[in-house]
């Protein structure tokens, strides 16, 4: 019986773990439309950037652990397959936030839950509660909710559909990435960022100048490179401890924090579907944790 206890206890620790990343990461995440659009550089250039610093920042994590070469070693297929994940995305991200508003980029990106669960009953076969169908409808509710008054307005010739739709790019890279991790949780977790950040450079260095922007913005984005990787590779681990559908469900605190940081900081005032839309996505989030805490007890 104390071993069982034991063993319990160690899966609840991991778990624990894996929820106070996935929380970390979300807020990490939601300070990326402030960095992106405080600087006037195009996308490409916010990416080249953001990939020198935070490439830095991995490969100097890396150095400290004394876990460079066995990373490298480890990266094989499925560590490849990741690093090419990364880099659709990123981009995607990135440029959404240049095309449409950080509410509506966050506001997809909370569907992440959704994908998760399904990548995650596709791929692993896992069984989901109907506690969790229901924190997933509540979420689609609160997207609806907020896009259904605007749905009209977004049109090819402002650019705001597809930011939208790079944002859904993002959101769905993301799901896959959760599930890679959850599905082989023994891959590195620090070297495929790196690899991503070297292959974005590369590109934004063919189709843009980002070496010609004010050195002020640089060290905007410095910052920005440092607390992205910061979040890729929280999530990253956390992902590892807790199923995709939950990781994802636990990323979607990014978006009240988004949407009140480009209140305060940027001066883009929600209207009342935001802040409705927001509220509810919020509440299945607490809703979640709470009927989980329930039934573990």
């Amino acid at each position: 019986m104390q071993r069982r206890t034991g063993i319990s206890g160690g899966i609840t620790t991991r778990r624990s773990l894996g929820i106070t990343l996935a929380l970390t990461s979300a807020i990490l995440f939601s300070t990326a439309g402030i960095f992106t659009k405080s600087v006037a550089a195009d996308a490409l250039s916010v990416i080249f950037w953001r990939g020198i610093f935070g490439g830095v920042a991995g490969l100097t994590l890396l150095f400290i652990t004394r876990r460079f070469w066995h990373e490298l070693a480890a990266m094989r297929g499925v560590g490849w397959v990741l690093a090419l994940i990364n880099p659709s995305g990123t981009i995607a991200f990135i440029s959404s936030f240049k095309l449409t508003s950080v509410a509506n980029v966050t506001l997809v990106w909370s569907t992440v839950p959704i994908l998760g669960g399904f990548i995650g009953w596709v791929w692993f076969g896992e069984r989901v509660s109907l506690a969790f169908f229901a924190s997933c409808l509540l979420v689609f509710i609160g997207v609806f909710f907020l896009f259904g008054a605007d749905i009209a307005s977004l049109d090819l010739a402002s650019g705001s559909l597809v930011g939208s739709l790079l944002a859904f790019w993002m959101t769905l890279m993301m799901a896959l990435l959760m599930a890679v991790y959850r599905r082989y949780p023994d891959a590195p977790t620090t070297m495929p960022g790196v690899m991503a950040s070297l292959m974005l450079m590369i590109i934004a260095l063919i189709w843009t100048r980002p070496l010609a922007i004010a050195p002020a913005e640089i060290g905007i984005l410095a910052g920005f490179g440092v607390i992205f990787y910061a979040a890729s590779l929280t999530i990253a681990i956390g992902s590892k401890y807790i199923a995709p559908g939950e990781a994802g469900l636990l990323s979607v605190v990014e978006t009240p924090s988004a949407i009140l940081l480009a209140l305060l900081i940027l001066h883009e005032v929600p209207g009342v579907n935001t802040l409705i839309g927001g509220s509810i996505i919020l509440a299945a989030v607490l809703f979640h944790h709470m009927h989980t805490h329930t039934r573990r007890r």
